[in-house]
């Protein structure tokens, strides 16, 4: 009798952690840095677009090939990676008039949930910049495992608009025709490929 109730209180448990089912499917993958960027777009008065990339970062993904939704992420981007191929200009980023890298030194996403989206999914969870943490509804498509090298890979592609004001990034200096000198919407693009932890 004790050993029985030991044994429903230890389901009991393991479905509060959500470690049954899908969830002990899961298989850990690690983000490939040689083969996946985080660039993004924003624009500079008003007439043109500027390019960028963080060149360091990292991912782990717990990915349920059998059912995507079972499916979580966590990542974080070193701001001080930023690079847009000009100095001047990627030191000005990391200051406190923008991401002040010093003192917050990480972007980072956790997901809460994954939701079918057509032929897609949406990830939903909490991106963090500047210390400012809001809940983000993030599209994105992930290929089937496919093995070369020995190693089992999976494709993935993100992308996403936000507003850089909501996060506390306020610059807000006006050129002389009366448009920003940078945009307040960034698009994100997130792409690459992640390995499977053996």
């Amino acid at each position: 009798m004790i050993v029985k109730r030991l044994g429903m209180v230890i389901v009991a448990l393991l479905i509060s952690l959500g470690l049954t089912g899908g969830a002990l499917a899961a298989d850990e993958y690690m983000v490939d840095n040689a083969h996946a960027a985080v660039s993004f777009v924003v624009r500079h008065l008003v007439i043109s677009k500027v390019r960028g990339q963080f060149e360091d970062f990292d991912a782990k993904l717990l990915i349920n090939t059998d059912d995507i939704t079972k499916s979580s992420m966590q990542g974080a981007i070193k701001v001080a990676s930023i690079n847009t191929d000009n100095e001047k200009r990627d030191k000005h980023l990391r200051s406190p008039d923008f991401f002040d890298a010093d003192q917050h030194p990480e972007i980072m996403f956790v997901s809460k949930r994954i939701e079918k989206n057509g032929d897609g999914y949406v990830m939903i969870g909490d991106f963090t910049i500047r210390g400012v943490t809001k809940e983000i509804a993030l599209p994105f498509t992930i290929t089937e495992p496919i093995v070369h090298g020995k190693k089992t890979r999976v494709g993935f592609e993100a992308e996403l608009e936000i507003d850089r004001q909501d996060y506390g990034i306020a610059y807000s200096k006006v050129a002389d025709t009366g448009g920003l000198v940078v945009g307040n919407e960034v698009k994100i693009e997130i792409n690459g490929e992640a390995i499977k932890k053996e």
